[in-house]
């Protein structure tokens, strides 16, 4: 599979860092290829260098602005003019997407990926990986909006919340019918 990882650029404690550590080992391990920003610093480096190193495969979609935080070994790198081009590549070249921890720039992709999967213009499996509750409170908030109403579909339909990251790889090789 090809998946998507939305996460910081910024340098993490190991609360963070350990779980990206770990996905990363499973994802390439497993075979698959991370589709990231294509940054080689922070958590974003940690998961690429993860991937990398159990034999997983690179696809970086970077955007003009950021090309000298691109990562020069990447299998394959995109430049985009800008990020909303950028979310778009990244999108089309997923098969699945996973949302760790990451600040605004990452809640936007994450609700931009949530907002068009609500509207049916992709039915590609999505998981928020909770990494040290990192998202709890977005969690309890995106409850709400599916409790009074304000989904068009039911939340599990949307999007799968992991803690662990065993359980979002184990969730989204069951979505391809790989297990």
């Amino acid at each position: 599979m090809n998946i998507c990882v939305f996460l910081s650029a910024a340098d993490l404690d190991d609360r963070y860092t350990a779980p990206a550590r770990e996905f990363a080992e499973l994802l390439g391990r497993g075979g698959h290829t991370l589709v990231w920003g294509g940054s080689d610093v922070g958590l974003m480096k940690v998961v690429a260098d993860g991937v990398q190193e159990a034999g997983g495969r690179l696809v970086g979609v970077s955007v003009e602005f950021l090309g000298a935080k691109a990562r020069q070994d990447a299998d394959e790198m995109v430049v985009t003019r800008d990020l909303a081009e950028r979310k778009a590549v990244l999108l089309d070249k997923a098969d699945a997407v996973v949302i760790m921890v990451g600040g605004t720039g990452t809640l936007d992709e994450a609700t931009e990926i949530l907002e068009l999967k609500k509207h049916g213009h992709h039915t590609k499996p999505v998981v928020l990986l909770n990494a040290a509750g990192f998202y709890d409170g977005l969690k309890e908030q995106f409850q709400r909006m599916d409790a009074e109403g304000f989904l068009p579909l039911p939340l599990t339909d949307l999007v799968f919340f992991a803690e662990e990251p065993v359980a979002a790889l184990a969730y989204l090789e069951e979505s391809a019918g790989l297990q």
